[in-house]
């Protein structure tokens, strides 16, 4: 591994490099969603049991403790439970537009080395040319042998197949990672209209109200 680095050129410290941000922003990104990403399903049936008696505090704390956009979204239309269709719609929406950068944090670095990657490979193909060109003109009578550019030649080729190596398996990592990124908003759309559904269908429970003479006769009659 060390002599092909040496044989291909200070370029190919540079692709070492670009793999190894590539690297570690995909597991990085790769444990984030791991960790953010919740059944929604399950999630909002035990709220609406919550919300279906009234235990907004509850539901409240529910969303606090769980972690991602999803209860986000959802902890932030539960606060405003006692706003308008219209207005809690916008809430969701708002809240959700709000967690999209979180989510695609680091993702434009993927796409930026799957770009660069092959055209520092191309850098170097053009640069292994030029010193096999270099050999071969000043070499005695302008005649040279294979082994004289051999060197330029393996350079160049080195270059490019490490451009590859790198910009293959890391546009792969930007198509994985922005699946997720897609279901994770997906999630937010459909818990953001859940829960507002949820909330503007569940009447609030008012407690009946007790007049001073009613349990003055109340406790006449125990």
């Amino acid at each position: 591994m060390i002599d092909y680095m040496q044989k291909g050129g200070p370029l190919m410290w540079l692709l070492v490099l670009l793999s190894i941000v590539s690297t570690v922003v995909f597991f990085e990104r790769l444990i984030y969603f791991h960790r953010v990403t919740i059944r929604v399903g399950e999630f909002l049936r035990g709220l609406s049991n919550l919300i279906a008696r009234g235990h907004y505090a509850e539901a409240l704390h529910e969303c606090a403790g769980t972690a991602g956009p999803v209860a986000r979204v959802i902890h932030a239309a539960v606060v405003r439970h006692e706003a308008p269709r219209a207005e809690l719609r916008q809430i969701v929406q708002e809240a959700g537009q709000l967690e999209v950068p979180k989510l695609e944090r680091r993702l434009s670095m993927l796409a930026t080395i799957a770009y660069v990657a092959p055209m520092v490979g191309l850098l170097g193909t053009v640069t292994g040319l030029i010193d096999a060109f270099i050999t071969l003109s000043s070499s005695a009578g302008g005649l040279a042998t294979a082994a004289d550019i051999s060197t330029g030649v393996y350079k160049s080729l080195l270059t490019t197949a490490a451009g590859l190596v790198v910009a293959i398996p890391t546009s792969l990592a930007y198509s994985f990672l922005s699946s997720r990124v897609n279901t994770l908003m997906h999630d937010m759309e459909r818990a953001g209209i859940e829960i507002v559904n949820l909330l503007t269908e569940t009447p609030v429970p008012v407690e009946p109200i007790v007049r001073f003479g009613d349990r003055q006769r109340a406790a006449e009659a125990e």
